[in-house]
């Protein structure tokens, strides 16, 4: 196992239409409205930006992501990473009964040489770190969409 390399995926359940939660996701911008590790996203071209995030552990990533597919009928968004993690991260967003399925994954690196290091002695908070930052995005989410989750 290298302690360096983590796959990530998850589902989230929302009571709100599929078209819905594809145009929340797709709206970086709004993140910080909703998602409270988001704590900023900053700009850098037509389909690029940084995002900062924190989450329990005491400190910021600064993560660049660039847009690598916008498929609205198949409900995938998906960006590449860059910065203090490195790899790529999608959505991807299916109508479910009146509500929506979100299924996420990632597959990351640490790009800042202090997080290489203490991989493998903190991988476990590093995942349990990424889980909470997850569920309150579903949460989050949920709220500002105005459904429930449906875990």
């Amino acid at each position: 196992m290298d302690p360096n390399h983590y796959r990530f995926r998850g589902v989230w359940r929302l009571g709100a239409p599929a078209p819905a939660v594809y145009a929340a996701l797709e709206d970086v911008r709004s993140y910080p409205l909703w998602w409270p590790e988001v704590l900023e996203v900053r700009p850098t071209g037509e389909e690029s930006g940084d995002v900062v995030v924190r989450a329990l552990l005491p400190y910021r990533l600064v993560i660049g992501l660039q847009a690598r597919r916008r498929d609205p009928a198949a409900g995938v968004l998906e960006v590449a990473m860059r910065g203090d993690l490195t790899g790529w991260s999608r959505f991807t967003v299916a109508a479910d009964g009146a509500g929506s399925r979100v299924l996420f994954e990632e597959d990351t690196r640490p790009g800042r040489p202090l997080l290489r290091r203490l991989a493998l002695p903190l991988h476990p908070l590093f995942r349990a770190n990424h889980a909470v930052m997850m569920r309150r995005g579903r949460r989050g989410l949920a709220r500002h969409l105005g459904t429930a989750t449906n875990r």
